[in-house]
């Protein structure tokens, strides 16, 4: 069977990441599925960081195996970062009726956390200091990150002086860059890197304030038409939130989902004027959009599990991702190549 060639747009989501640590499991299942090019931002940074530097190990079985041993690695030390012995305390000694649900929100560790982090900066450690995620990164089994082989891998940070998106791609792909596509300010320091284009040391946070995923970087002329968005911010919620902490919930995901609106609605117009015969002689990639996503499931979920995952939730993540997976592989991968299997439209009526 010939290789079906596509990109990857990974999102951020924190802990909710571990759903797309099993669309990836599955996808590499498939060794007629060739990943050509990776976009990824914050925990979608993290995924695509332990992909590409897996794939860049070998041809074939070799570097699917590796990227799965970096997969599995990460996300056994991110559980064991983000596990909490408060919450595990809590819910044995103190069953709480689901009445009483939105009483807990005001104390539950994530809430001291959310109160902490509007008092205290993580500069106020002082020497003390450590970003958790970067023992992880320069750890991994297979930690080669930039190289020339293996997909093109692009990582999304936002320019704390500008305000502006910054795409690091090739050898600019480093623990730094992945560091500082899931810097968010509340919890971490600002992380610095030159920029070769402004001749100054700036500064980033979380790529998903301006790109989540960054799309345009795979609209390269050498990459494939089709992109898989592997989506863990849910787009819609038809109840209404009502709760302050369900209200903050909802505002983080339109804004963190606001980026990647913004440039599907772009390619929607693009797509339009594909259609109407209008970019004649233009050299403007008409892409090929498909989705694996539970819009179901991450609705069932709420922003504290992307911060402090319930025991079991990585693993749980991880399972649905790869149902996930199946599902497209069963009823969109046959449009790979050929046609739209995402139909964005609906987004914009």
């Amino acid at each position: 069977m010939a290789k079906q060639r596509i990109n990857l747009a990974l999102q951020g989501g924190g802990a909710h990441g571990a759903f797309a640590w099993g669309v990836l499991d599955r996808l590499l299942d498939e060794p007629e599925i060739e990943i050509s090019g990776i976009s990824g931002t914050s925990a979608g940074a993290l995924n695509g960081a332990a992909l590409a530097a897996g794939l860049a190990c070998g041809p074939g079985a070799r570097g699917r195996q590796a990227a799965r041993e970096n997969l599995a690695y990460i996300w056994s030390e991110v559980g064991e970062v983000s596990d909490n012995s408060v919450v595990r305390w809590l819910h044995s000694m103190f069953p709480i009726p689901r009445a009483w649900q939105r009483l807990t929100e005001i104390f539950s560790p994530v809430a001291w956390l959310e109160t902490l982090t509007r008092v205290i900066s993580p500069y106020d450690s002082g020497p003390f200091y450590s970003n958790p995620l970067s023992a992880i990164l320069r750890e991994m089994p297979h930690p080669q990150l930039g190289r020339s082989e293996g997909p093109a891998f692009f990582v999304s940070a936002t320019n704390v002086r500008t305000g502006l998106i910054r795409v690091f791609g090739g050898a600019e792909v480093t623990v730094d860059t992945i560091l500082a596509s899931a810097c968010l300010p509340e919890l971490f320091r600002a992380v610095e890197i030159d920029d070769p284009k402004t001749g100054r040391r700036e500064a980033y946070w979380d790529g998903g304030y301006s790109g989540n995923p960054a799309l345009f970087p795979l609209y390269r002329p050498d990459l494939p038409r089709d992109i898989v968005i592997v989506n863990i911010n849910p787009m819609l919620r038809d109840a209404i939130p009502k709760t302050p902490s369900a209200i903050q919930d909802r505002v983080n995901e339109i804004s963190f989902n606001s980026s990647l609106l913004a440039e599907l609605r772009a390619i929607n117009f693009v797509k339009r004027l594909h259609a109407e015969d209008r970019l004649t002689g233009r050299p403007m990639k008409n892409v090929l959009l498909h989705a694996i996503m539970d819009e179901e499931l991450m609705n069932s979920l709420s922003a504290s599990t992307k911060l402090i995952p319930k025991p079991g939730l990585l693993e749980s993540m991880r399972a649905a991702g790869k149902a996930a997976a199946d599902h497209f592989l069963e009823t969109g991968a046959k449009d790979i190549g050929l046609r739209d299997s995402y139909d964005i439209s609906q987004l914009f009526r």
